[in-house]
């Protein structure tokens, strides 16, 4: 009976140290997945080696050998966009701030335009068309590397960035890349099913945006814009070819509207927290000759960013897959890029494709969208109901 009860001690003294090395066990993941969180990706052993955006390498130009004739001063897309009355930043500073504007008129008909163009280019690439929720979680937001290294940059709703957040907080889409990732966070897919490829239209917010103070006119850097983004799923021998034809997929959509770009590989200093490799699509925007710009003056406007993050993403949303005849599930590779950013394109539009008389050339695949070959600005519809406040 004594040898029993010793036994029992015994026992009970194990369950309670079995329950404080298992809490202790739990405390050190939990302490490690937090550390984990703030590593970021490892470039790809092919990335150019350096330390800034200064060392990014150029691949390549398109659109430089048959430019059209422009006129003798190009005027800046936001004293043109004023002139014509299609972009008006006063007003959306009065509504709503600082980094927030109107598309108006035919302005805002070429960027509707835009959107319909994007995507059906993309949609003949073969993705499939997603319309994802505005609002994202916290855990959304972890799952694709923007959280917990960037959280001063997004919009949250109902509470202070500097404040705690929970995994189901909800937050303002910085781009849709963060909700159509998450859309298979802990899935299983089947290898027979990759590659997927999504594209998703949606508006996209941004804390950061123009508190570099060199854009204190214009649309170039703003805290609201809209964007078609393009989101890959594969299997990780697949991902460094579908980067490349990523890519291309983007560049597309420049070439129809005849605008010219360059294509930059960033260097290891300059990728972002979750990239492995990204190369930086570059358009031409002959309005404002920047010393840093090409040299046929105005200055180059990043308008996509096609990256691989190996499994990076899947690894923290759980996105796993099952290769054809395995029964055990891997990490898959994801891959994104804009295709394209819209304040940035029109941009560029307004100002190459500006004529002397002060009207705008709409390039072809846009007409049939817009219904008219010349942007000629204010349209008389509803006019006066925006007349100046007393």
């Amino acid at each position: 009976e004594e040898e029993a009860e010793e036994a029992i001690e015994r026992s009970q003294s194990l369950k309670a140290e079995i329950e404080t090395v298992e809490r202790e066990a739990a405390e050190l993941a939990e302490e490690l997945e937090e550390a984990m969180l703030e590593l970021p990706q490892i470039p790809d052993e092919s990335v150019p080696v350096g330390e800034s955006e200064d060392e990014n390498v150029e691949r390549r130009r398109w659109g430089f050998d048959d430019l059209r004739k422009l006129p003798e001063e190009v005027v800046p897309h936001y004293d043109l966009g004023e002139e014509l009355d299609i972009i008006d930043e006063a007003r959306g500073a009065k509504t709503s701030g600082a980094g927030f504007y109107f598309m108006k008129g035919e302005g805002a008909r070429l960027e509707h335009a835009l959107i319909q163009f994007m995507l059906s280019v993309h949609r003949e690439q073969g993705y499939l068309d997603v319309v994802p929720p505005v609002p994202v979680n916290s855990e959304s937001m972890r799952g694709t590397g923007q959280f917990p290294k960037f959280v001063e940059d997004a919009y949250r709703l109902g509470g202070a960035n500097d404040e705690p957040y929970d995994d189901d907080d909800l937050w303002l889409c910085p781009t849709a890349e963060v909700p159509v990732t998450n859309m298979y966070a802990d899935d299983i897919l089947l290898g027979e099913d990759l590659p997927l490829k999504h594209q998703a239209y949606s508006p996209n917010f941004r804390r950061e945006a123009g508190e570099h103070g060199t854009e204190t006119r214009g649309i170039v850097r703003v805290h609201q814009f809209n964007k078609v983004e393009l989101v890959n799923f594969v299997e990780p021998d697949e991902s460094y070819d579908r980067l490349e034809g990523l890519l291309g997929e983007a560049e597309e959509v420049l070439r129809r509207l005849g605008l010219p770009y360059r294509i930059l590989e960033l260097c290891t200093g300059d990728l972002t927290f979750a990239s492995a490799k990204t190369y930086d699509i570059e358009v031409w925007a002959p309005g404002d000759d920047l010393e840093d710009g090409p040299d046929e003056g105005g200055r180059w406007l990043e308008v996509s960013s096609a990256s691989n993050f190996e499994a990076f993403q899947a690894r923290r949303a759980g996105i796993r897959y099952r290769p054809e005849h395995h029964e055990s599930a891997d990490y898959l590779h994801t891959l994104n890029a804009s295709g394209l950013a819209l304040p940035r394109v029109v941009v560029a539009i307004l100002e190459y494709y500006q004529n002397p008389d002060g009207t705008v050339t709409v390039p072809d695949p846009l007409r049939e969208y817009m219904g008219t070959d010349r942007i000629e600005g204010h349209e008389a519809v509803g006019e006066s109901a925006l007349g100046e406040g007393e």
